[in-house]
């Protein structure tokens, strides 16, 4: 039977992610008409939603399990370090802040982002100790 705290953190993560990606609006990472980046953009929002989306559909319908949301998670914590936290970045936590005129709109959507990573983070966690107990439980009664 599927996990329903891990159904429901899932369903977080598409909340809070759904806030980031406002900020990026917000923020002018969508330009009209499309352009290179935007399309990116686009790309990036629509394959995330997909893999939330279906994920969450095929979990309650046990055609994936923990293992999934494990390595989906692992994927979205290297992402979401990749475009806001690491030495590369254009998007550090800074410029966030300094997109916004108010100091407390910059500080809402750094929360925001900050939420959503150490909430990725922790289902990732979550998932692989379910992965792990349901592989150890499988390997018993295998052996029984």
């Amino acid at each position: 039977m599927p996990d329903t705290i891990l159904a429901t953190l899932v369903s977080l993560i598409a909340t809070l992610n759904a806030l980031h990606t406002v900020d990026h609006v917000v923020r002018g990472d969508l330009h009209w008409p499309l352009d290179g980046p935007s399309v990116a953009f686009v790309l990036i929002t629509v394959a995330t939603y997909g893999v939330l989306g279906f994920g969450l559909v095929w979990y309650r319908a046990r055609r994936v399990g923990p293992r999934f949301w494990t390595i989906v998670g692992g994927v979205g914590v290297a992402f979401g370090w990749l475009a806001h936290f690491s030495p590369w970045t254009d998007q550090p936590p800074a410029m966030i802040v300094a997109a916004y005129t108010s100091r407390l709109a910059g500080g809402l959507a750094l929360a925001c982002l900050l939420a959503l990573m150490l909430l990725v983070l922790s289902v990732t966690v979550y998932a692989g100790g379910l992965w792990r107990a349901t592989s150890h439980a499988g390997l018993q009664s295998k052996m029984e």
